[in-house]
């Protein structure tokens, strides 16, 4: 078993996530691992990096897929007995052009985005080793989800008391809402990927809360951020700032240095804690 430490990235073979595992491979000590649904994407992403003389590992790994998420966890616990860093950053949007019916379109993006994030968490969580540091990447997109919710709703999702078990419950709600069509009569704004990522934030608030309940010695920081307005794929050609820009939040929290005690549990855009 490795002594090295490990940082693992989710969904980093374009984009923000490549970007990260760029930042990572010139500052982390430790052994960085791209992952991708698509191996031969991966394997491209991490040749790509070795021309410009950086060093990342490949993992396969669809968050839509349990096998394949325990299938990472298998191999970081035998190679690793664990790991360092975990930047979930893997996540997908419909354009705003897209016809495909308002229902599909949440399922789809809540399956990714709140339910396949989750499901990362639940499995390599308990592999995070003492001093280490989680990364849930969000987006701009949550506080005009939020002002579009219902009071009820904001309340709820700005509850310091919410479970993980009221989450789910609420980010199924959503998507049987939209298949109903009374989605926005229950309170709920018209953007399932706002909605997904509300959902990625409320959950890396009470995975904070877990850790300080369950493992408050092992000095473990988990938060959520935005990156920005970033030209990919997904935000177009038009936004503001650069992959590597986006990259530099996530990539501050994921090395946070080991005698910080904070922040954890936050939402930080800019590397900046926002209250929300």
């Amino acid at each position: 078993m490795s002594n090295t430490p490990v940082a693992v990235v989710t969904g980093s073979n374009k984009g923000i996530g490549f970007a990260i595992v760029r930042a990572l491979c010139k500052q982390f000590p430790g052994d960085v691992y791209l992952t991708a649904r698509d191996t031969s994407r991966g394997q491209e992403a991490v040749a790509k990096l070795q021309e410009e003389g950086l060093r990342a590992l490949f993992h396969q790994l669809d968050i839509d897929d349990l096998q394949s998420i325990r299938a990472l966890r298998d191999f970081l616990k035998e190679k690793y007995g664990g790991l360092n860093v975990l930047v979930n950053n893997a996540g997908i949007a419909f354009k705003v052009k897209d016809t495909t019916p308002f229902a599909v379109q949440a399922e789809v993006t809540l399956k990714t985005n709140f339910f396949g994030t989750r499901n990362v968490c639940t499995e390599l969580l308990p592999l995070v080793k003492p001093y280490g540091r989680v990364v849930n990447v969000s987006s701009m997109v949550i506080n005009s989800a939020l002002r579009g919710c219902s009071q009820e709703l904001q309340q709820k999702f700005r509850s310091d008391m919410i479970t993980e078990d009221e989450l789910v419950k609420l980010m199924t709600k959503f998507v049987e809402d939209t298949k109903k069509s009374v989605h926005e009569k229950e309170g709920w704004p018209n953007t399932a990927y706002g909605v997904s990522k509300i959902g990625v934030t409320v959950l890396s608030k009470i995975q904070a809360r877990m850790l300080n309940e369950k493992r408050k010695g092992d000095h473990i920081l988990l938060n959520s951020c935005c990156p920005g307005w970033v030209r990919t794929d997904m935000a177009g050609p038009n936004a503001t700032k650069s992959p590597d820009e986006g990259a530099e939040t996530p990539v501050y929290l994921a090395l946070l240095p080991s005698d910080a005690d904070g922040p954890h549990g936050q939402h930080l855009s800019d590397k900046t804690v926002q209250t929300w």
